[in-house]
């Protein structure tokens, strides 16, 4: 239908997650039309974010290149004997804005869907059992609960399940977030106290 660098960057548009055909086709043509100037800042921001970031060693926050740690991570107040694992950055930026949870957390970096077997391959999942594992290698003590807060949709679903089958076979205890959050519903788009009542209902 359109001329194949424009199908090709639609294509690339539609990678990002909750962009569907249309709204990377609207995408594609305004980086089509917009100014010279724009794109070129565009692509420099792009550039800037692969060069300058680098991902936390514990949690696979996003952080500057020269530090190890995000900020959580290294603070030793939190309460580093619990994991709550997440999907994406904004779901923990989310749960902290509770102030509820003080332990600290694991990246999932997306989630699978049970149709489809090479999403396996897109999480964390060995890198989650390695962090497990290998937690003391990092200074931190003993393991004494994972939270579960993923999404409450068919591939927050999933993904719960995957991760609770290693931490099983891990014999680690763990907990999924209660029921307050609506099914279907998003961690990110949660208020506070939808979240609080979630984490203190964990079970």
């Amino acid at each position: 239908m359109y001329p194949p660098s424009i199908e090709k960057l639609i294509h690339h548009f539609s990678k990002f997650p909750t962009i569907g055909p249309r709204t990377a086709t609207r995408f594609a043509f305004y980086c089509l039309n917009a100014p010279e100037k724009e794109i070129k800042e565009l692509m420099s921001a792009l550039q800037e974010v692969r060069n300058s970031l680098s991902f936390c060693k514990i949690c696979f926050r996003s952080i500057a290149k020269e530090k190890e740690f995000c900020s959580v991570c290294a603070n030793r107040g939190r309460e580093r004997d619990v994991i709550c694992v997440v999907e994406k950055e904004a779901d923990l930026l989310a749960i902290e804005k509770t102030n509820e949870y003080n332990g600290i957390y694991f990246i999932l970096g997306g989630t699978i869907s049970p149709l489809k077997k090479e999403d396996f391959k897109k999480i964390r999942a060995k890198e989650l059992k390695e962090r497990i594992e290998n937690h003391k290698d990092h200074g931190l003590p003993k393991i004494k609960e994972v939270i579960i807060a993923t999404n409450q949709n068919t591939e927050g679903e999933a993904t719960a399940n995957y991760v609770s089958r290693i931490l099983t076979s891990l014999n680690i205890k763990h907990t999924r977030l209660g029921r307050g959050l609506p099914t279907g519903g998003e961690l990110e788009y949660a208020d506070e106290d939808t979240l609080t009542h979630s984490l203190k209902g964990r079970k």
